[in-house]
């Protein structure tokens, strides 16, 4: 492919995906990371297999780190979150109740 066609294709799907993001509601926001973390590792996988392929290409070696390194922030915040909102939902600690008598 050219890469006129590639850049396209690049334009594309970053719009389709923040038209798709936008419209989520904010309740589901962080449940919706959480459920992509196992993609992203996907992506992370797949980023290392391209710089892996490289072969010594600057441009390939460049994209790869890129890649890696966007997938892995993206995992670390993804699971970051979930934590966050796990907390949410656990119980406080009771205050120890002082004797009034």
């Amino acid at each position: 492919m050219s890469l006129i066609t590639e850049l396209v294709i690049l334009v594309l799907a970053a719009w389709v995906g923040i038209e798709v993001i936008s419209k989520v509601p904010q309740m589901l926001h962080t449940p919706l990371m959480s459920g992509t973390n196992a993609i992203h590792g996907v992506v992370i996988v797949g980023a290392i297999l391209v710089l892996g392929a490289a072969a010594g290409g600057t441009v390939e070696t460049i994209c790869g780190i890129v890649a890696v390194a966007f997938g892995a922030a993206n995992v670390v915040g993804g699971f970051v979150v979930t934590d966050r909102m796990l907390q949410m939902f656990r119980r406080r600690p009771e205050p120890p109740k002082e004797n009034e008598g």
